[in-house]
């Protein structure tokens, strides 16, 4: 079962369920249909209109709730200003709200393993909000179905000391391996890593240098260490690996014999298509498609989708970017059909980490469903969430 204890409480699931005069997305098509839900499952799929009473869409689209990857929205709400800590439990509701309204049905919340001197949470805390994450799921508290996204510094010293507080939580399913020093994947040359930290922390010539040298020995001492030992962690716990910024080919080959299953955000289009074609799910985010390009001067994700290289999208730091992202691919690209594109953020996310009991709008799936209105004259192709379903439980 890939449900954890606690389902929402918003709603009480009736029995069953129909949607009607809805322009149904499924896997391969789209069709004007009926959809029945029983007991939180699709149970049947009908051509047509019902006359019997329903749910009427008018007309409006019925897609699988989307299945997020890698988002750490979670930290705005908590940290809503440099040195503010939020409650917890409020935090974790408000975020999960604007998820689930998002159409964001399945969200993985992403978790910092390891610290640099930019982190700036204390030790302990992500294990604090990662336990209010879990109560308030277990209560009912919640809208979405959340599990939790281990993003690992495998630079940084401390990393596997704060893994240790995660080795037993069953709601760690996903795990990525990052590197953010200098010299390395997303920060292959000075200049960009002097723009982003120096810029940032305000600091001298002299202080720069010395942070440098700093991370860049931690980086030799610890990344290809800790890279295994955490890859090896995963595979004994079933969690999915994924690697982060790969820029090269060989950074591609150390991910393959890692066991890898998504690419997270590469950083080349040459990494990206090995990363493609051997079999891993290429990840970039939403923002970049909404935006028109990478607000870090990274590659464009459009230009991954043309080449057929891109296969999940993530919403990153701003929920809605990930359905209204989907919409602009179809807009811009005859080749990409809107439910073939609906992909990226459904069925292709769903299978990379394993569930296959949702994803996809099919008898036997569960009834995790968004009515999304789209009006093709609007100039901006913005999209509206209209109503949320999970395992039938109207959430939004």
């Amino acid at each position: 079962m890939n449900e954890i204890r606690g389902t929402s409480s918003f709603t009480a699931s009736r029995p069953e369920e129909v949607f009607t005069n809805a322009r149904v997305v499924l896997a391969d098509e789209i069709v004007d249909a009926t959809v029945v839900v029983r007991d939180g499952v699709i149970a049947d799929i009908q051509p047509g209109r019902s006359h019997a009473p329903a749910t009427d869409l008018d007309g409006d689209y019925l897609i699988p709730g989307l299945v997020e990857l890698h988002t750490d929205h979670l930290e705005t709400h908590y940290s809503p200003r440099p040195g503010v800590a939020w409650n917890v439990m409020a935090s974790v509701q408000a975020y999960d709200g604007q998820i689930a309204t998002s159409g964001i049905t399945t969200v993985f919340d992403c978790f910092r393993m390891g610290s640099d001197e930019d982190n700036g949470y204390a030790p302990g805390e992500m294990r604090k909000l990662a336990d209010a994450l879990r109560t308030a799921q277990d209560k009912g508290r919640l809208r979405a179905d959340h599990r939790i996204h281990l993003r690992c510094e495998v630079s940084a010293e401390n990393v596997i000391e704060a893994l240790d507080e995660f080795r037993d939580d069953e709601m760690v399913k996903l795990a990525s391996l990052m590197d953010h020093a200098p010299g390395q994947r997303q920060f292959q040359t000075l200049e960009h890593y002097a723009l982003y930290y120096k810029k940032k922390r305000g600091m001298t010539d002299a202080q720069f240098e010395t942070f440098v040298e700093k991370r860049q020995a931690e980086s030799a001492q610890f990344s290809t260490k800790h890279r295994e030992e955490i890859a090896e962690h995963c595979h004994a716990l079933g969690i999915t690996l994924a690697s982060h910024d790969d820029a090269t080919l060989d950074h591609v080959e150390e991910a393959v014999r890692q066991g890898v299953k998504l690419a997270e955000f590469p950083t080349s289009i040459e990494a990206a298509r090995a990363s493609h074609e051997a079999g891993m799910s290429v990840m970039m985010g939403a923002p970049n498609i909404v935006r028109g390009g990478s607000h870090s001067g990274n590659i464009a994700a459009m230009d991954l989708a043309r080449l057929g290289i891109l296969d999940v999208l993530s919403s990153d730091y701003i929920p809605f970017s990930l359905l209204h992202a989907i919409f602009i691919i179809a807009r811009d690209n005859e080749e990409i059909p809107f439910h073939q594109a609906l992909h990226m953020v459904t069925k292709t996310p769903a299978e990379t980490v394993g569930f296959d009991d949702r994803g996809e709008i099919a008898v036997g799936k569960r009834a995790d469903l968004v009515r999304v209105h789209h009006d093709p004259e609007h100039a901006e192709h913005v999209p509206v969430v209209r109503g949320v379903w999970r395992t039938g439980h109207r959430v939004a």
